[in-house]
């Protein structure tokens, strides 16, 4: 084994809240989608239907990207590079986010179908449901205050690793 691969690798405890909130926001945003689609093309017609679509869509993908960097980048735990890899792919999602949110604006101000007021409203209320299904998986999940620690082995009792 070489020394820069850890002897034993286990999941982090934000894998699995992580993995959670990306499941239960994935349901919630099949269900904006369609309360946000019937509710949209009630107000404002087939260009209500797709602006509440495009709003649930933005907001969606661009709040699972942070969850996904970082699950991605958790894969890296352990190794000694882990921080500047773990910070530079994190970052590298937001620079995404933000290229992507400058040309989803541009492209989607353009456009006639767009009801400016319904696809606001459906951007909104996307983040604040995303934003109540991340504090409620964190609250329903039991992860202790010190899951990732690894304490010191007592000197005087020897290393008892093996």
């Amino acid at each position: 084994m070489s020394s820069t691969a850890p002897a034993h690798r286990r999941p982090l405890s934000s894998t699995p809240v992580l993995r959670m909130a990306l499941v239960w926001g994935g349901f919630v945003t099949l269900a904006l989608l369609v309360i946000g689609g019937v509710v949209g093309f009630l107000v404002g017609g087939a260009g209500g239907l797709g602006s509440a679509l495009a709003g649930v869509a933005v907001s969606a993908i661009f709040l699972a990207v942070t969850a996904t960097s970082i699950l991605i980048a958790n894969r890296w735990f352990g190794d000694p590079l882990y921080v500047p890899i773990f910070f530079g792919i994190v970052l590298g999602g937001w620079l995404l986010k933000l290229v992507l949110f400058i040309v989803a604006i541009v492209v989607l101000r353009g456009q006639d179908w767009v009801d400016p007021v319904v696809f606001y409203v459906a951007l909104v209320v996307s983040v604040i449901a995303s934003l109540a299904v991340d504090v409620v998986v964190l609250l329903r999940m039991r992860i202790p205050s010190a899951s990732d620690v690894t304490l010191p082995t007592d000197p005087d009792a020897g290393d008892r690793r093996d």
